[in-house]
């Protein structure tokens, strides 16, 4: 009889889509096996009507399955990695970081107004302090509003709620087919993405040999090097979804390149800062990226965020 590998994920079309693009990845290399996804609920999927930093983001979007995995009701879970918490449950690890995809935000405006052409005081739908701060920093005039949902509810919404425009993920805006919605690609010097985003990971329990075996056929060597530095300078500076921190890590003949940012939440005060290092080296080069991001001022601001306050107003 076939083995049959149970693929857990979240129920919305983008993580049904990503988890459908894992499964045809192994089926691929691996084709011994049969394969069904199955969708949970977060509880993140099911606030809906709270900005994720006043929710609390420790496995928001990812708790419910790594229960079931821990239980041994799936085999794997499939996450975008910009969801995964920088500490797993003990028994779990990450299986897998896949091709990551292009990994930063776009505008998506009404009127096909790019960023600097938005009208004075625009109303921009985010729930992203990240994207809040740096999007203030860029201008100050713009209104962000909290804006939750999954993208055809925000695309959606833009229109309802008289909103100028909404920023969000390329990855995710590509994958489900609405390319030709994006406004403009935002500059990454202007707006840095969340740690992981436009990669999918997978977390399996760390002694199934078996599975851990079966997902390395779905893993991306440069991403899982770039996207490791970026979790740990985000652990390193202790952030979330709670406070505004970027980065990017990207790899180029040899050698790991990492950017990160850390901003106050009205975008007045922006650190930015860039560390080069040995891919072999990836956590280490995020571990003092982070360090050195503190010394210009960083701990300085995240400890003012953590005392309370919000961009999104």
């Amino acid at each position: 009889m076939t083995r049959e590998i149970v693929v857990g994920t979240r129920e919305s079309k983008l993580a049904m889509w990503q988890a459908q693009w894992v499964v045809e990845g192994l089926k691929r290399r691996c084709p011994g096996y049969d394969y069904r996804i199955r969708g949970i609920r977060t509880q993140g999927d099911n606030i809906l009507d709270v900005a994720l930093a006043k929710i609390g983001d420790k496995g928001l979007f990812t708790k419910e399955l790594e229960t079931a995995l821990l239980g041994g009701e799936i085999d794997l879970a499939v996450h975008s990695m910009k969801d995964l918490p920088t500490e797993l449950p003990e028994g779990l690890v990450i299986g897998a970081v896949c091709e990551r995809a292009y990994p930063g935000d776009v505008l998506i405006s009404r009127e096909g107004k790019r960023l600097d052409e938005l009208p004075p005081g625009a109303l921009i739908g985010t729930s992203s302090l990240r994207r809040c701060a740096q999007l203030l920093s860029f201008r100050r005039d713009l209104k962000m509003v909290n804006l939750r949902g999954n993208i055809n509810t925000r695309l959606r919404k833009l229109g309802e709620e008289g909103l100028d425009a909404t920023v969000l993920a390329f990855a995710g805006v590509d994958r489900l087919g609405w390319r030709e919605r994006i406004t403009q690609l935002i500059p990454l010097e202007i707006c840095l993405p969340a740690v992981g985003q436009g990669s999918v990971g997978v977390e399996v329990r760390a002694g199934d040999k078996e599975i851990l075996e079966l997902v390395r056929h779905v893993e991306d060597y440069e991403s899982r090097c770039a996207i490791s530095a970026e979790r740990a300078l985000l652990k390193k500076l202790e952030g979330g979804c709670q406070i505004p921190v970027g980065a990017l890590g990207t790899l180029k003949e040899g050698r790991l390149t990492l950017r990160g940012v850390v901003a106050t939440l009205d975008g007045e005060w922006i650190i930015r800062s860039t560390l080069e290092g040995d891919p072999r080296e990836a956590e280490e080069t995020g571990i003092r990226l982070a360090e050195q991001l503190v010394r210009m001022g960083a701990g300085e601001i995240l400890a003012q965020i953590r005392l309370g306050g919000d961009c999104c107003r």
